[in-house]
């Protein structure tokens, strides 16, 4: 009887918790994603361009639905579904993997979680439609991590008119998306608040970020605000300080953990079917000591991830995950994942620097999700500070 052999990433079968119906969903996921968006990613990322047609495709598979059911197919899925769903995502290409979570998990999870049910059932289904397309407008030009003591960007009031005036940076989706979500600090009490500006808003300027080795399908833009003004209908109504943006951030901060996970995995895959195809001193190198040494490596990390994650998610639906938990989780798995697809973009040797062969695509796009969500530094200090009781925020 001949060896079994394992080719699935997910070692230690986490993919078990699910249910069968749930199981065959995400099957179902995965073949529309393969054929259906596999072929628009590669010719987008080397030409740093978004493909428009994907979004009639992402619609048709009902995505920006799963996670509000109530706004979507009205089906009930279990809390790990969303986790599973962005492993399917990133496997195909993280680029539109980050474009379908900017709108679903950010801007979508904005004003599921900070507006009040009118607006929710204003915005709402057109975006779950995607016949709206929406941002997330946080980051600043001359802050990062700081950007919550430190938020340049102001709201002043004026009659039933807020004025916005200021600058963001890194916005996914910025140049072309509908309804963008936007943090600023209120003038007249200095807390942050959020608001829902519309793309054709007078006084509001996208450009677009050139240049970018990372990410490259994924429209990030600079955003300047000029006396723009917003209605205070369009304010969230249930935000009013940044202590409610950061319950935003905390659950999307997770997704990223998961989305680093998918990113390992595709990886790892493409490195595993190349060591068992390339052929080097007359037999395939996967039957090399070191080239096993580095896949059972990224295999190792992987089933790492996996367990982190998933009791995050556990942890998180019980209403006993923290910040900290989250940053944790972040911080580790986009480490981990850093590593993985290092070593698979080694296995390659030169043939891994071509986008051909695709792991380029994966070794890059890694040092994006890396860096985003808070930065695996700023990341570490939150944790530090939760089993020290010290701050070391500088």
């Amino acid at each position: 009887m001949p060896k079994k052999i394992s080719t699935d990433p997910d070692f230690f079968g986490y993919a078990e918790l699910l249910s069968d119906s749930e199981r065959a969903e995400l099957a179902e996921i995965r073949d529309y994603l393969q054929r259906e968006i596999a072929p628009l990613a590669n010719p987008a990322w080397d030409k740093a361009e978004f493909p428009f047609e994907a979004i009639e495709k992402f619609a048709k598979l009902g995505l920006a639905g799963y996670q509000y059911p109530e706004h979507g197919d009205g089906k009930e899925r279990s809390s790990l579904f969303p986790g599973f769903l962005s492993i399917e995502l990133n496997r195909i290409d993280p680029s539109l993997a980050v474009f379908s979570g900017v709108h679903t998990g950010l801007a979508m999870g904005s004003i599921q979680g900070g507006g009040d049910q009118e607006q929710r059932d204003r915005w709402m289904p057109d975006m779950v439609a995607m016949r709206k397309i929406g941002a997330f407008a946080l980051t600043e030009p001359e802050g990062g991590s700081d950007v919550a003591g430190g938020m340049r960007t102001t709201a002043r009031r004026e009659g039933d008119e807020w004025v916005l005036n200021g600058a963001k940076r890194w916005i996914g989706n910025g140049t072309f998306a509908d309804l963008i979500v936007v943090w600023a600090r209120d003038e007249a009490d200095g807390q942050v608040k959020g608001f829902v500006v519309g793309k054709d808003t007078p006084g509001v300027t996208a450009t677009k970020i050139e240049g970018k080795i990372a990410l490259r399908t994924v429209q990030n833009a600079d955003i300047v605000f000029a006396d723009a003004r917003v209605p205070e209908a369009d304010r969230l109504q249930n935000i009013n300080s940044f202590r409610d943006t950061a319950k935003v951030l905390a659950r999307t901060r997770g997704g990223v953990a998961w989305q680093a996970l998918g990113l390992a995995m595709r990886a790892y895959e493409l490195a595993r079917e190349y060591a068992v195809s390339r052929e080097q001193f007359g037999k395939p190198i996967g039957g090399f000591q070191m080239i096993q040494d580095l896949l059972v490596k990224m295999l190792g990390n992987i089933t790492a991830m996996f367990g982190m994650v998933v009791r995050l998610n556990q942890l998180t639906e019980q209403g006993q995950a923290g910040a900290e938990q989250a940053a944790l989780a972040k911080a580790f798995t986009t480490t981990r994942m850093r590593e993985v697809v290092a070593w698979a973009r080694e296995l390659f040797g030169g043939n891994g620097i071509v986008l051909d062969y695709e792991v380029a695509k994966f070794f890059a796009d890694a040092e994006a999700v890396y860096s985003f969500e808070g930065s695996r530094e700023m990341n570490t200090l939150i944790v530090g500070k939760s089993i020290t009781g010290l701050s070391a925020f500088a």
